[in-house]
């Protein structure tokens, strides 16, 4: 049976990321990087493609949580005959891809199952699975390689090789059970190393996990948000930092692939990268919350992910900066609930976004507010860029919903193009860098002009999702938050309305209409969670309060137990959908707080706990 995506938990180190199932399986985890190929690969398959469970083998009834704001996952099982606590976290802060797992009998004696299939290739290579290090020495170890790549496993009670699965043909099944009463404690740790490597020295548990736990709550405190929301706020920005590769500082936009749009359908996709619209997002979000130190290695890895022609920028990258996404498919994979096909790769990055360095541009300004000083490489990648869009900007492109049908102008990638010059504008008027001023300006109101003329039904009273249609879509949330409008604009107001009316589903918002055929795509979708979270900011920016509150209060009731959520939600099944967790969603959510704490803040009169600075600009009328 397909494990339901909101029973999922995320542990991280970041560098990479796992999904550990309520049931105690680590069904998804890709070493060492987040783009690497996966080693636990159930999640896209069934169990022999890869997992590392450990679970009761009685039913019991289960709790998790994670330990106070930190990234370390503690899950109670408790059956008839006793109850223990497993607790699984990947240390942050030592250099290395490491899982800890910890089981400690809390109380009567709870027999537990432990079961461990390498599947190097996402699913695919079964690896030579050896105890110790095949040399007379590590007796204590298990040890699986693959080509490149070796997985250590280390523990109290290591499993043993299932015979009668090799029996079968299924090899590198290594299976155990084994009671735990209370006051007994078992330690698993599993390291990757290289292949070519030795075997690595065993990790200290204690330090790692109280390593771990003082990052997180380093991190919770510097998080100035302080509203009513501040618990799944602090988690988002978490999840948002456990998304983000601490060596390079690349930010992924979700750490799973094929995770599905549309169950049994076409409409599943590669995230484990690095978009630069989810990147800048990621940062804003971060900035807005006080993380300030976090900017600095996100734009040093812009600027050397984009260094060259600026012709040749990308709208996303590896998470080393790379450039290769070349997009296959994994046949030898069913795929999420029979999810065809799995893919691997991204073929969107040979797409033209132009409302990227908008989104881009918008993160700098902020980062700029908040006191971070631009180097003299970044600011030039900067002028070449909007010197380049001076050239470009006026043609079609595929989207910020990436549509894989015909080129259009999109409302959307032009109000982000207005942005682009409006920040690049403000980085001479307000903050002194030298540019070509009189001629971005000039830009930015020709933009803006041709927005408010072509981009406009002035019938309906709303903006459009492209030029030449009567459409609308989510993104049009967007023109206030970014200042291309004021809130209480008639315009603005009339477009929310229509979004309102067009793309509500069961309380939710879409991102825009599949019927009408603009995505080129079979199927269908459900309500794309971020989209959602816009519309509670466009409610309180335009001083909708009751509302909301209402629709944040409904928000913030999707996430799961732990507090995370996907791209999607289908209300009628009431389930998750899409990859997971999600950046996009999470950044929206902090994003909704902060609107929502500032608008009652101005209705109270008190003041507010966004810091300087934010995503609108140089407002227009």
């Amino acid at each position: 049976m397909t494990t339901p995506i909101e029973d999922y938990a995320l542990i991280g180190d970041l560098g990479t990321a796992a999904l550990v199932s309520r049931e105690g399986s680590i069904d998804w985890l890709c070493l060492p990087r987040f783009d690497s190929p996966a080693c636990f690969a159930a999640l896209l398959g069934e169990p022999d493609h890869g997992r590392w469970l450990l679970t009761p083998v009685d039913d019991a009834t289960t709790h998790r949580s994670y330990r106070d704001t930190s990234s370390i996952l503690e899950t109670v099982h408790t059956s008839e005959t006793g109850s223990v606590k497993v607790t699984d976290l990947m240390p942050i802060g030592d250099g290395r891809s490491d899982i800890l797992r910890i089981v400690e009998g809390l109380d009567g004696t709870v027999r537990m199952r432990h079961e461990w299939i390498v599947r190097f290739g996402y699913g695919r290579i079964r690896p030579w699975v050896t105890r110790g290090s095949g040399f007379g020495m590590h007796d204590d170890v298990l040890t699986a390689i693959a080509g490149p790549d070796m997985l250590v496993l280390r523990g109290t009670r290591l499993p043993r090789p299932d015979k009668s699965r090799s029996k079968t043909g299924v090899a590198g099944v290594h299976r155990d059970e084994f009671p735990v009463s209370k006051g007994q404690v078992y330690t698993f740790s599993l390291t990757w190393v290289p292949a070519y490597s030795g075997i690595p020295d065993d990790i200290s548990t204690s330090d790692r996990i109280r390593e771990t736990f003082d990052f997180a709550r380093d991190f919770a405190e510097h998080s100035i948000y302080d509203g009513p929301y501040r618990d799944v706020v602090v988690r988002s920005l978490l999840t948002l930092r456990l998304l983000t590769d601490a060596v390079s500082g690349g930010i992924v936009a979700a750490p799973t692939t094929s995770l599905p749009e549309d169950p049994g359908g076409e409409r599943n996709w590669d995230y484990r990268y690095c978009w630069l619209r989810d990147a800048s997002l990621t940062l804003d979000a971060l900035l807005s919350s006080g993380h300030v130190r976090s900017t600095k290695l996100w734009r040093d890895w812009l600027v050397r992910a984009i260094a060259g022609d600026p012709e040749d920028m990308q709208i996303m990258y590896r998470v080393d900066g790379g450039r290769d996404l070349s997009e296959y498919e994994l046949d030898h994979l069913p795929g999420y609930a029979g999810s065809r096909p799995v893919r691997v790769g991204n073929a969107a990055v040979g797409q033209t976004q132009t409302d990227v360095l908008g989104e881009v541009m918008i993160a700098l300004e902020n980062a700029r507010s908040k006191g971070l000083q631009e180097s003299k490489q970044s600011w030039a990648v900067q002028k070449t860029l909007i010197d380049n869009l001076l050239t470009r900007w006026d043609a079609p492109d595929n989207g910020l919903w990436e549509i894989r049908g015909p080129k259009r102008h999109f409302t959307h990638s032009r109000v982000m193009v207005w942005a682009a010059f409006d920040r690049a504008v403000r980085g001479i008027e307000v903050h002194g860098y030298k540019g070509p001023l009189k001629k971005w300006r000039a830009a930015r109101d020709r933009v803006r002009a041709e927005i408010l003329e072509k981009g406009f039904d002035t019938e309906r009273n709303t903006f459009t999702q492209h030029y030449d249609t009567t459409e609308v879509d989510a993104s049009l949330l967007l023109i206030p938050i970014v200042g291309f409008l004021p809130p209480d604009d008639p315009r603005v107001v009339g477009t929310i309305a229509a979004v309102e009316e067009d793309l509500l589903h069961e309380g939710l918002l879409m991102r825009y209409r599949t019927g009408s055929g603009v995505d080129g795509l079979t199927g269908d979708e459900h309500p794309f969670l971020a989209c959602s979270w816009w519309l509670v900011t466009a409610y309180a920016m335009s001083g909708r309060l009751d509302e909301a509150d209402a629709l944040m209060d409904r928000l913030v009731g999707l996430l799961n137990d732990v507090g995370l959520v996907s791209e999607e939600y289908d209300p009628i099944r009431q389930r998750m959908i899409g990859n997971f967790p999600q950046a996009f969603s999470h950044l929206a959510l902090v994003d909704a707080a902060f609107a929502l704490d500032s608008a009652h803040a101005a209705a109270e009169g008190r003041e507010a706990t966004t810091i300087e600075g934010s995503r609108a600009g140089t407002v227009g009328r």
